[in-house]
């Protein structure tokens, strides 16, 4: 599994530039004669032709660079060992992190792909591997500054282009920039979380080793299965907290810029612009929650409940969904893993609804029933076969998958009838167990 992983990161780093590359001239060719003057057209081809004779060179380098190790600077983990990756937390295969020639690739990718953009917004599209490759080919000090600068990169893309072309863009570039930052810097600290439980759990493993010393074959079958088992149960974790508080929470915000762009005046668009806002902040606690492993904001003063008429409510404001919210049975105080699964079940449920479904109404009932608690969220949109989507691998912690794995956590079980045409219903059944 690992060394599979590994190289599929390996093809990535080695055919991704260039397939990103690709993809963002054809975008930004077909998109030329509405953005771009003449002039720019032809200093984007030698940009275009400088960015790939650097790929090229590159390519060439890195297994030189990988046979000879690298040049100092590379960072270590606890053990030692060199550690790969950074800035994003994936964890791509060790590569000449730190080393002369990572630092002049990268930063001449950077300002190539900052220079392409400038020219049209859509070369983004290349300059987005600067969240991937920082970390990788940064030294420590100097990977915030390639993530601020690809973050200033992604964010005059994403609010226009460069340089902003009004107030209103300005605003738009601020806000979005903040999001790219605080995300690449919170994708950072989550790794770094991740790198010192890794720590404490070699310690662990080491006291486990010279404990079982006499056993040799069952020490190292509990050592291999405890360390496994540890990391893979937290990146589920924390892949489920970031897909269930982040992404969702970059939906709206992007949904509320949008909203920006076809705004009739300031007042309204003053008015989405503080949602965007509002937004950026309730995700940036909540990472910092999925980083600290407490229970949802929205549990912290409300009962399960409470927190859920609330974010139907807010989430039926931000999509203009006509939503109701029904209580069914006596209400029992719940225990917080049991209620905040049964939360979170109901954002991801809200959230595909509003991706995918295009529903005009929509209803969620939450029903104490003697030792068991159901939780139904429905909608009128355009269904789907559930048959025909294909199960997810890895993490498990997206989509139907995550909602099944949670609710698997607490001995409960999620099921999903739907039909092409006949909207969906997601329903979730838990043991009501209650609040010591």
């Amino acid at each position: 599994m690992t060394t599979t992983l590994e190289e599929r990161w390996a093809q990535f780093f080695r055919y991704g530039p260039y397939a990103l590359l690709g993809l963002a001239t054809l975008i930004s060719a077909a998109t030329a004669d509405l953005v771009m003057t003449r002039r720019e057209v032809y200093a984007a081809v030698v940009l275009l032709l400088a960015s790939l004779a650097l790929q090229g060179w590159w390519s060439r380098a890195v297994p030189r660079l990988l046979a000879r190790g690298p040049e100092g600077g590379a960072r270590t983990d606890g053990g030692g060992r060199s550690r790969a990756g950074g800035g994003t937390g994936l964890g791509p295969p060790v590569l000449p992190e730190g080393t002369v020639a990572g630092r002049v690739y990268f930063t001449l990718r950077t300002a190539f792909a900052f220079a392409l953009t400038w020219l049209n917004p859509f070369f983004a599209i290349y300059a987005c591997l600067g969240y991937f490759e920082a970390g990788r080919l940064l030294p420590p000090r100097a990977c915030r500054a390639g993530l601020v600068v690809t973050a200033v990169t992604m964010a005059g893309s994403q609010s226009g282009g460069l340089p902003p072309a009004s107030p209103m863009n300005w605003a738009a570039f601020g806000a979005l920039f903040a999001l790219n930052t605080v995300l690449a810097v919170v994708m950072e600290h989550l790794e770094g979380k991740e790198r010192e439980k890794a720590a404490e759990r070699a310690a662990t493993i080491t006291a486990l080793e010279e404990a079982l010393a006499e056993n040799a074959a069952l020490q190292a079958q509990l050592v291999l299965q405890a360390r496994e088992a540890g990391v893979a149960d937290e990146r589920r974790r924390l892949a489920a907290e970031i897909h269930d508080t982040i992404a969702q929470g970059l939906a709206g915000i992007i949904t509320q810029l949008q909203a920006v762009a076809t705004a009739t005046g300031p007042g309204p668009a003053r008015e989405h612009l503080d949602r965007a806002q509002a937004l950026a902040r309730h995700s940036l606690g909540e990472a910092r929650r999925s980083v600290q492993n407490l229970s949802p904001s929205a549990l912290e003063h409300d009962a399960l409940p409470r927190a859920l008429e609330k974010t139907v409510a807010e989430w039926a404001g931000r999509t203009g969904v006509d939503t109701r919210f029904t209580v069914t049975g006596t209400e029992e105080p719940l225990h917080d893993e049991v209620a905040a699964t049964l939360l979170r079940i109901a954002q991801e449920a809200l959230a595909n609804a509003a991706r995918h479904a295009g529903a005009t109404r929509a209803g969620v009932t939450l029903s104490y029933m003697g030792d068991e608690v159901t939780l139904d969220v429905r909608d009128d949109g355009r269904g789907f076969d559930p048959l025909a989507v294909p199960p997810r691998t890895g993490t498990g912690g997206f989509g139907l998958d995550g909602m099944r794995a949670r609710a698997e956590r607490v001995a409960g079980t999620v099921t999903v009838e739907s039909e092409p045409g006949q909207g969906t219903a997601v329903g979730a059944r838990v043991p009501l167990v209650r609040h010591d």
